[in-house]
């Protein structure tokens, strides 16, 4: 037997095996939020290079719908949702109300079930009127949420839904963290490879 391999043979009879520690299963994951839920929300949601703007009422949030839309064609604005089609109707911003989804799309608007202040996530499902395609096919994706429909923590946004709909759960619940990413490639973090290349919330 060559020494080299005696020796790592050695070392491997002769070390000592701890096992490890035993995790804590009633351990929160997640920190206590030391800010308000929107503050944490819009915090965390932007250290993932999510967008957030908070309104204090209907008139600040058509400001802010307009600004962000103003440079695009109406044609390649999508909303489906009546809910979200009225506010934008009574902003008095031109969309198109696409019953396909055109190949030319830019921007998609939606609303969501809740968002979840300790990750900066939105939860959306199939549900709502558009469903899968309009959290998947636009390059831009807009959410408008209201600030009732924030909850602290990720079991508070699955208790919430499944009051919602009870024994009716949607057939996807899908949780919307940022804008679509992969880092498959050379370690190089490209943004908008599975999915909306940008993620822009307004909470009113």
């Amino acid at each position: 037997m060559k020494p080299a391999r005696r020796e790592i043979l050695e070392k491997l009879r002769n070390s000592k095996v701890s096992l490890p520690e035993k995790p804590d299963f009633d351990e929160p994951v997640f920190y206590a939020l030391t800010k308000s839920p929107v503050d944490a929300f819009k915090n965390n949601l932007e250290a993932v290079n999510g967008k957030v703007q908070i309104c204090k009422n209907s008139d600040e949030l058509t400001a802010k719908l307009k600004n962000l839309l103003n440079n695009f064609d109406p044609e390649t604005i999508c909303c489906t949702e009546p809910g979200v089609c009225k506010i934008l109707k009574s902003a008095q911003i031109a969309f198109s109300n696409c019953s396909e989804i055109p190949e030319n799309i830019e921007l998609g608007i939606t609303g969501c079930e809740f968002l979840i202040a300790e990750t900066g996530s939105a939860l959306v499902s199939s549900a709502q009127k558009g469903g899968r395609k309009m959290f998947i096919f636009p390059p831009i994706h807009v959410i408008i949420a209201s600030k009732n429909q924030m909850v602290d923590t990720l079991e508070d946004a699955y208790r919430a839904i499944s009051e919602k709909y009870s024994e009716n759960l949607p057939s996807q619940l899908l949780l919307i963290t940022g804008p679509s990413r992969t880092a498959d490639i050379e370690k190089t973090l490209t943004l908008g490879a599975h999915g909306p290349k940008e993620l822009h919330i307004l909470i009113h």
